[in-house]
């Protein structure tokens, strides 16, 4: 079971315990439009970048925007995945993989996450989230299964799902890292 840091990691944890299985992370970082730092125009992880081109060209971002973004995101992706590494360090080779995002809205971060661990070696890889747009789905390849409990209509942000949505800390993921299941 692996979350995506860092309110995945807490949706991640209640479904590693559940089903008793090792916790871990995949690290990964939204790219962000300049001044509007929300709107996900792609993601980065370790060797993956993935870019929402029609939101690129929507936006007219030009090369030098998005390097500038992406430069900013990959040092906060080194930091994290620093400060994470004991829940990145499992080996995945042959292994079936959840990969569990607190929800998705454009995708692109769940898409660098599975794409990362593609490239660890993975028997299988299923994407799960609490919610999602009702008309999204992984692009063909990126995952083998993908598991919504509630693909929203009315979707406009992760967090109106939610009665709570606050931050999660760095802190309140090693935390949950350093938990074992049913602790």
């Amino acid at each position: 079971m692996l979350g995506i840091p860092r309110g995945g990691v807490v949706v991640a944890a209640a479904v590693a315990d559940r089903l008793e299985l090792p916790l871990g992370v995949v690290v990964v970082r939204k790219l962000g439009a300049p001044g509007n730092e929300e709107y996900a125009v792609g993601a980065i992880a370790e060797g993956v970048r993935v870019l929402d081109e029609q939101s690129v060209r929507a936006l007219a971002l030009s090369a030098d925007a998005l390097g500038v973004v992406e430069a900013r995101e990959r040092e906060e992706l080194a930091r994290r995945a620093s400060r994470y590494a004991a829940g990145n360090a499992a080996d995945l080779r042959g292994r079936e993989v959840v990969i569990v995002d607190d929800g998705i809205a454009t995708g692109s971060t769940a898409i660098a996450a599975c794409r990362a661990v593609r490239a660890r070696g993975p028997a299988r890889i299923v994407l799960a989230t609490p919610v999602a747009p009702a008309d999204w789905r992984p692009p063909t390849g990126v995952v083998d299964a993908y598991l919504c409990l509630v693909p929203a209509p009315d979707f406009w942000a992760v967090g109106q799902f939610y009665e709570r949505f606050e931050q999660t800390s760095d802190a309140e993921v090693e935390r949950l890292l350093g938990a074992t299941p049913n602790e």
